[in-house]
C-alpha cells in the first residue's frame, strides 16, 4: 500500500524516473516555462524549489552540486539569471496554469513557469 508516499512512480523504473524530472527540470530552468501534464508538474515542482534555494547563494559547492544533474548553460542561466531575482522571496517560485486536457488522452495539461 502506498499510505503517506509522497513521489510518484509514472510507471517507470528508478533510474529512469530520476533522469526523466531532472530533464524536466532543466527545460524548465533554460525555457522558463513549458506545457506538461498535471502530475509530472506537481512532481517538479518540489525539485525547482530545492535547486532555486540552493542557485540564491552562488558559491563553488552549490555549483558542483547541481551541475551534476543540470547541464552547463542551465546551471549558468540559473546563477545568473534566476536565482538573483528570488533573492528576497522564501519560496514559491513556480505557477501552474490549467490549460485544459490533452485530444488523444485526455490527460490534464498545464503549464509550469516561474513567478516574475
Amino acid at each position: 500500500m502506498r499510505h503517506l508516499r509522497k513521489n510518484r512512480k509514472f510507471g517507470r523504473l528508478a533510474d529512469y524516473r530520476k533522469s526523466f524530472l531532472w530533464n524536466l527540470t532543466n527545460s524548465l530552468i533554460f525555457k522558463e516555462k513549458i506545457k506538461t501534464t498535471e502530475m509530472r508538474a506537481k512532481e517538479i515542482r518540489s525539485l525547482i524549489e530545492r535547486v532555486v534555494t540552493r542557485a540564491k547563494t552562488d558559491n563553488l559547492n552549490n555549483r558542483r552540486l547541481l551541475a551534476k544533474n543540470l547541464n552547463g548553460k542551465t546551471v549558468a542561466k540559473l546563477f545568473k539569471d534566476i536565482a538573483p531575482q528570488y533573492k528576497e522571496r522564501a519560496g514559491g517560485y513556480t505557477r501552474i496554469i490549467k490549460i485544459g486536457s490533452r485530444k488523444n488522452d485526455g490527460a490534464k495539461t498545464v503549464l509550469i513557469e516561474f513567478v516574475k
